[in-house]
């Protein structure tokens, strides 16, 4: 062991794998640990940090793939390199790599560029190994940006404890004229209509006795029949609308939107128009022999967009996994696109794809200094798996151009950074002190399923990176 002041080693791993705690997907990615006189340090508390991709079949399907025997080793221009075997499971090479390795370089331990497929001797000519010596300065800010400290209290913020309503899935909280409103997925009613609370302030919204607003019912002469999910609201062209997935009698949800009449109540059923069904820019169905579902609003410097879920064959063997999608649309008639949608995301990385969950769904957004911070979410939706990752891109780039955007390879949130279960499908609100607040629902425990939500505020780390404590 090298205990010579200033000096790191740094130890790239993957984890024994835990079928039930810390599944293939998890396990098979490359974690990082740093120690200095006998004292270890886990990166990211022992979560993994690099993740493989895996490939799309020729039936446009997931491979799901892990990463084993990773190494590290010094590259020119300070680079550290980072190498692994692709395997689709353990001991089980992904033989269509061959003899060829997957690799990523870094210069601080914290900004990853995926380098993809490399030969071996790229990687043996640089002395490769499973421990590197680094420097204080660059060991500690890495610490500091994967293990950040909790923020000190702020008595602007408003603490909430974990679960505030059981059941409940894809919360959102949204104020309107004064007045706090909290809208989900009912679990507790199968999912069988949209239900809205009214509140003075937030916390009211989880009181005991609090009335729940049936605002869209079961209503089969509208095909308003099952899977009434994702509701959320959003202000577009000065005009409130409430975006939700539906389905009718054959389950299929599909994107739709509901726009508040003139002068209208939220909580009043008769105050909102007939719900319309999102088109493509030529008037046809979004989605032919798919679904689509989590439709969220994003407003930028070049306009105005919609992003949403998307995924074919679900259930069988070409289930294709959800993929997000984004496209254009104008404030006037924000039900039809005026772009070609744009495929954003696949769930190709360990996390997402995590025991056959292949998961993109729920984006939801916010912006700071510039940036669009684009969340989503990836894992089983209801299991301690589910994760929230991060795509950011500049306020003002075209964010129809995939190469505008940047895709974190490890998620932001997970049930190593908070103490619930499977955290996920959030979204974003301002409080009435103006600190950003993620709402999203968790699990109780390992083994659970029932939905529960829960609100934290945001922080952030120097590179503008959201964290949540």
């Amino acid at each position: 062991m090298n205990s010579r002041k200033n000096v790191f080693r740094l130890e790239v791993c993957v984890r024994e794998l835990d079928q039930e705690a810390y599944p293939f997907g998890l396990a098979s990615a490359v974690h990082f640990a740093l120690e200095k006189e006998g004292v270890r340090i886990d990166l990211n508390r022992n979560y993994g940090i690099l993740f493989a991709e895996g490939e799309i079949s020729k039936d446009n399907t997931i491979i799901p793939l892990g990463i084993e025997e990773p190494v590290v080793f010094l590259l020119e221009d300070d680079f550290l390199g980072i190498a692994g075997k692709r395997v689709v499971n353990y001991g089980v090479p992904y033989e269509a790599d061959g003899d060829k390795l997957w690799a990523w370089k870094t210069k601080d331990l914290i900004h990853f560029e995926t380098l993809g497929l490399v030969d071996q001797v790229f990687v043996t000519k640089h002395n490769p190994d499973h421990t590197l010596e680094l420097s204080e300065k660059l060991a500690e800010p890495a610490i500091s940006f994967w293990n950040p400290p909790v923020p000190e209290e702020d008595p602007t913020v408003t603490k909430y404890q974990f679960p505030l309503a059981k059941g409940y899935g894809d919360p959102v909280i949204f104020p309107w004229n004064g007045k706090w409103y909290y809208i989900s997925t009912n679990d507790n009613l199968d999912d069988i209509g949209i239900y809205v609370r009214e509140a003075d302030t937030i916390p009211g919204l989880f009181e005991s006795e609090i009335t729940e607003h049936l605002i869209l019912p079961y209503d089969e002469k509208r095909e308003l029949i099952q899977t009434f999910w994702a509701p959320e609201f959003h202000v577009i062209g000065g005009e409130l609308y409430l975006l939700f997935a539906v389905s009718g009698r054959q389950w299929g949800p599909q994107c739709h939107l509901m726009k508040l009449k003139k002068g209208g109540n939220i909580v009043d059923p008769s105050g909102w128009e007939d719900p319309i069904k999102v088109v493509r820019k030529d008037g046809s169905p979004l989605a032919s022999g798919a679904i689509t579902l989590d439709m969220t609003y994003v407003k930028a410097s070049r306009g105005s967009y919609v992003v949403w879920s998307y995924r074919e064959h679900i259930g069988t063997s070409l289930d294709t996994g959800s993929m997000l999608y984004i496209a254009s649309i104008d404030e006037k008639e924000p039900w039809r696109l005026t772009s070609d949608p744009v495929l954003l995301s696949r769930p190709l990385l360990g996390w997402e794809n995590v025991e056959g969950t292949i998961n993109n769904e729920g984006p939801n957004a916010f912006t700071k200094d510039g940036k669009l911070y684009l969340t989503y979410s990836g894992g089983s939706a209801n299991a301690y798996t589910y994760a929230v990752g991060l795509l950011t891109a500049e306020l003002d780039a075209d964010l129809l151009d995939i190469n505008a955007w940047n895709k974190s390879i490890s998620p932001i949130l997970t049930f190593y950074s908070v103490d619930e279960f499977g955290p996920g499908h959030n979204s974003f609100y301002t409080d009435e002190n103006g600190n950003l607040m993620i709402a999203y629902h968790g699990e109780t425990g390992l083994k659970e399923h029932l939905r529960c939500d829960m609100i934290r505020r945001v922080c952030f780390k120097e590179d503008g990176t959201p964290y949540f404590a």
